[in-house]
């Protein structure tokens, strides 16, 4: 397919224009990231956000790789001296991987199989008299003793007739229509049994599927991947079934077309065996295939989004914070973080069990409490977590008491990779002098303060709010994380004299190398004084700058364009707008309130036009110059801060409280209630009389929402929630 070709397929298939994926591709061609066309081309693709343009890039991505898998294909049919022009011209038509590699598989090099073998004993022709179907005189014995030949191991009559039914069956595998026949049926009543294998499931993990059944068609995306990770530990046994008379019947009448014909029995023999050995296995291995990349990629999506949300989770940037990791044995490891992230102090203490020195432990954080202004404490979710915020609640109660309602709370904050980044070279290069554990505690501190910061610091997978990650396609998840992080970030802005290379990292243009020497420059010539600065550092040319300056902040650079989303090579025009409604370079930041009456005036197909621009960039400009130095997460509901506790006594059927959603997953959500275990919002729970059918409709991870307990099983340690209505009548 040619290129023209490709732009025509995409547009019509994600309903766009040629144009606008011709110049996506163009753009991404020339090296431009997802962020910087969604942002500053909004000219040129006709204002595609970043979900299209990652369409176009990934449908472009897969079309070329299916028009070089076409070319591979038909050089080897040529090769083979086969390659007709009808053919030709099936193989440039497919549109899928799958109608290809079907329409090769007859000329595709085989290793050793049994109809090879019967060819090399020379009994292609015989398979052909057979296939043919028009001999309906004399027996298909008698025409097979001819091919009896001890020299090449043929020893009788059957051993002919056998090679021969060999080759038919292979013939009949590669017959696309009939493939395509199955592979209808299979998809619309193939049925996945799965039972219980002679692997010991201590947990009983896998309960549900001991005896499960269910039609492809209908099996949810996590039940596939349960299925499998069963399968892979040898717990569960799993196969398709479809009904194979039905099946053998339709191959038959494709096949057999003169039952007259002395190989009749022969071609049917011929028929239940290609579907039996061939055929049906080859399909049920691409089903369970098809099935399980459907299934990761709602995996996937699923990590994203929730990841998304978590990233996005809006900063408390002004707080003093300290955090705790928990722990039983060692103690738990407190850390002293000021407003900016910067460590301060630093100790461990031991509230929990076995030493359970509850009331030095307070005695010690009181005094840092008061020491260092803290506001709030963070305590990691992590062993121990639930004794310890017992104490942390009961010092928030006495000091209250003592401080005049003194505003200190707490929060529970999820831990997961904060032992990954302690470990890290990051984290050493950051903290050369502490140990892992308190790395780890001070990830914990500043995630609050700035979750998108702390967190890009560490793998996406690690960070724990997906469901079965670690099953999933590797390569294909990295990437769908990796684009989510660098969509946050550039959404979000960095600011380039206070951000860590990690963070850097993700910047439209920037690589990893780029990035460190972003910081290494930063620290040997001080901070940056403007954007342009950015052209002094080795390996960042012009072209790197033009993806990146726009989503770099300098918040005291002396050009008040520089800390706001408006692109350097926009100041020229956004400049001659301030000039036009009589406001000076200099003014611009004391006329944050002035330029929302004086926009009110301006007509933007006009207003573009005088100043040779289109008007998308005219509206960021005008966004941007109300707005400087925006975080779009501020808009955001703040994360739920605690000053008491609940255990799971206190809980009871009925009762209505507050709670930040942890995790969303396929068939629900899990929902911290400030209790040891979080509680389970079933997706059945979600509707409020309504059919709910994606979580995410419903519910985000850092959400704060109003449920309402349904079930409590201290034994197991389950809570089953409900959304609430918000007029609730009993409230925590």
């Amino acid at each position: 397919m040619s290129s023209d070709g490709i732009f025509s397929a995409i547009a019509k298939e994600l309903l766009l224009s040629r144009g606008q994926v011709s110049a996506v591709v163009s753009l991404l061609d020339e090296g431009a990231t997802i962020p910087f066309i969604a942002r500053y081309r909004q000219e040129r693709t006709g204002g595609l956000d970043e979900e299209i343009l990652r369409g176009i890039r990934d449908r472009m991505e897969y079309l070329r790789l299916l028009g070089d898998r076409k070319e591979t294909i038909l050089a080897s049919i040529r090769d083979q001296d086969k390659l007709t022009g009808e053919l030709e011209e099936q193989i440039r038509a497919c549109a899928t991987l799958k109608d290809l590699e079907d329409l090769y598989l007859p000329y595709k090099p085989k290793r050793k199989t049994r109809a090879s073998a019967a060819r090399e004993k020379g009994l292609e022709p015989l398979a052909e008299l057979m296939w043919e179907e028009d001999t309906e005189c004399g027996s298909a014995e008698a025409l097979a003793l001819s091919f009896v030949d001890s020299e090449k191991d043929v020893s009788d009559v059957e051993e002919a007739l056998q090679g021969a039914r060999d080759i038919c069956a292979e013939w009949i595998n590669e017959e696309v229509d009939l493939r395509n026949g199955i592979r209808n049926q299979i998809q619309r009543h193939g049925m996945l049994q799965v039972t219980r294998s002679s692997e010991p499931d201590e947990r009983e993990t896998y309960r549900e599927y001991y005896e499960f059944s269910s039609k492809i068609s209908y099996i949810r995306p996590h039940q596939v991947l349960a299925i499998n990770r069963g399968e892979r530990e040898g717990i569960l046994s799993v196969r398709l079934e479809i009904l194979e008379g039905k099946a053998l019947e339709r191959m038959e009448h494709f096949v057999i077309t003169n039952r007259r014909s002395v190989f009749s029995d022969h071609l049917s023999q011929a028929v239940r065996d290609s579907f039996r050995r061939l055929l049906f296995p080859a399909l049920e291995r691409e089903a369970r295939k098809e099935l399980t990349e459907k299934a990761e990629e709602h995996a996937i999506h699923t990590f994203a989004e929730n990841l998304r949300n978590l990233l996005l989770q809006p900063p408390l940037s002004a707080q003093t914070v300290m955090g705790i990791d928990p722990g039983y044995r060692t103690g738990c490891k407190v850390a002293v973080v000021d407003g900016t992230g910067k460590y301060l102090d630093g100790t461990t203490i031991y509230p929990t069990p076995p030493q359970k020195k509850v009331r030095e432990s307070m005695e010690t954080m009181d005094r840092l409490i008061d020491r260092y202004g803290i506001t709030l404490i963070a305590i990691g979710n992590g062993t121990g977590s639930r004794e310890t915020e017992q104490v942390v609640a009961e010092l928030i109660s006495e000091r209250k008491i003592r401080h005049d309602n003194e505003d200190l709370h707490y929060l529970i904050v999820n831990e997961a990779g904060a032992s990954v980044y302690s470990a890290s070279p990051l984290a050493k290069q950051e903290f050369p002098d502490l140990d892992a554990p308190m790395r780890g505690n001070i990830s914990i501190a500043r995630r609050v303060q700035d979750p998108l910061a702390e967190l890009v610091k560490i793998d996406p997978k690690s960070i724990g709010v997906g469901l079965y990650q670690h099953d999933v396609n590797q390569t294909n998840l990295s990437r769908k994380l990796d684009d989510v992080v660098e969509s946050c970030v550039n959404s979000v802005g960095v600011n380039l004299n206070s951000a860590s290379s990690s963070l850097l990292t993700y910047v439209s243009g920037l690589s990893r190398t780029i990035a460190e020497k972003v910081v290494t420059y930063r620290n040997e010539n001080g901070p940056f004084r403007d954007r342009q600065e950015l052209l002094k550092v080795s390996g960042l040319g012009a072209f790197r700058f033009q993806q990146a300056a726009g989503f770099l902040r300098i918040p005291d650079s002396p050009n008040p364009l520089d800390n706001t989303a408006i692109h350097p090579e926009s100041y020229e025009a956004a400049l001659n707008l301030c000039a036009s409604i009589g406001v000076t370079p200099q003014e611009i930041p004391e006329s944050v309130m002035l330029f929302p009456v004086k926009f009110q005036s301006i007509k933007p197909e006009k207003t573009a036009e005088e100043l040779g621009i289109g008007v998308p960039t005219l509206e960021l400009i005008m966004e941007n110059l109300q707005k400087p130095g925006r975080d779009p997460r501020e808009s955001l509901p703040k994360p739920l801060l605690r000053q008491e506790i609940l255990s799971m006594s206190d809980l009871k059927e009925g009762l209505e409280l507050e709670g930040t959603v942890r995790n969303v997953v396929d068939f629900g959500a899990f929902v911290d209630i400030g209790v040891k275990q979080d509680g389970l919002l079933h997706i059945s729970k979600m509707g409020s009389g309504r059919r709910v059918t994606n979580p995410h409709d419903v519910v985000s991870v850092g959400d704060i929402i109003q449920v309402r307990v349904i079930a409590v099983d201290d034994k197991r340690g389950r809570i089953s929630l409900e959304l609430a209505e918000r007029h609730s009548r009993e409230v925590l």
